[in-house]
């Protein structure tokens, strides 16, 4: 019988140990996270949860396994790769205290990707909202409805959601240099780019993407400063879902 393991899978390290890996690994299909193993799932639309996209680390089940298990929580969670439509994968215009620089949606009419819709229970919603900061005002994300058709997320052939929730950077997203909200590359590469392109970030954080993980996890208000240097350099804009979020912002 196949391993089904995480660790078989080549799934069990989490970005919140390794920040040079985030956002970590995804599956390659869809699969029930039951403890450290991912089972198979046929069922791709469970109406008695909540359904939240995931962009970034949510889903990768390491990632999610750790934030159970704070809370004692081990009850399953199905995750469904899903065609979206609607919008992309951008970079959240904040320093984690986890010692990366975060994913976050932006608006992008007609593009489309394979993400991962986490299908969340209450107790797991709870969990899942405070390792983002839900609710403001002192967190980094807001939990945003992201309504059909704007959004259109499939989870099988001829099944369309009538909306998903996805977490919202309130800071914005950092652009490609004209304004464009940028994509997120992966770690290593995008802190390679951002310390080349900024002498204030090198001084912040060092030279090297190690580096800069390194003092970003042992230093909250050097975090902070982080942040405050991305929208001092202009380097920061909407991500166009701002309209979705309560109080539109």
């Amino acid at each position: 019988m196949k391993d089904l393991t995480l660790k078989a899978l080549g799934l069990a390290e989490a970005p919140r140990d390794h920040p040079l890996l985030y956002p970590g690994g995804w599956p390659r299909d869809s699969g029930l996270l039951d403890g450290d193993r991912l089972l198979p799932l046929d069922v791709f639309v469970h109406p008695d949860r909540t359904a939240v996209l995931a962009v970034g680390s949510n889903a990768s089940p390491a990632q999610l396994r750790h934030k159970m298990a704070e809370f004692g929580i081990t009850s399953p969670i199905p995750m469904v790769r899903a065609r979206v439509t609607g919008l992309d994968v951008g970079v959240s215009a904040h320093v984690s205290r986890l010692g990366y620089v975060s994913a976050s949606p932006f608006d992008a009419p007609g593009v489309v990707r394979e993400l991962f819709v986490t299908w969340l229970d209450d107790e797991q919603l709870a969990v899942v909202d405070a390792s983002e900061g839900v609710p403001l005002p002192n967190g980094n994300f807001h939990r945003a409805w992201l309504p059909a058709p704007e959004v259109r997320v499939e989870p099988a052939p001829g099944v369309t959601l009538p909306g998903v929730y996805a977490y919202v950077n309130r800071h914005g997203v950092l652009h490609d240099g004209t304004g464009v909200p940028r994509t997120h590359p992966g770690q290593r590469s995008l802190l390679s780019e951002l310390l080349v392109g900024s002498a204030r970030l090198r001084e912040l954080f060092g030279i090297t993407p190690e580096e800069f993980c390194a003092r970003a996890r042992a230093d909250r208000r050097l975090c902070e400063q982080g942040t405050r240097l991305f929208k001092d350099e202009k380097l920061v804009t909407t991500s166009g879902l701002e309209r979705y979020t309560e109080g539109g912002g």
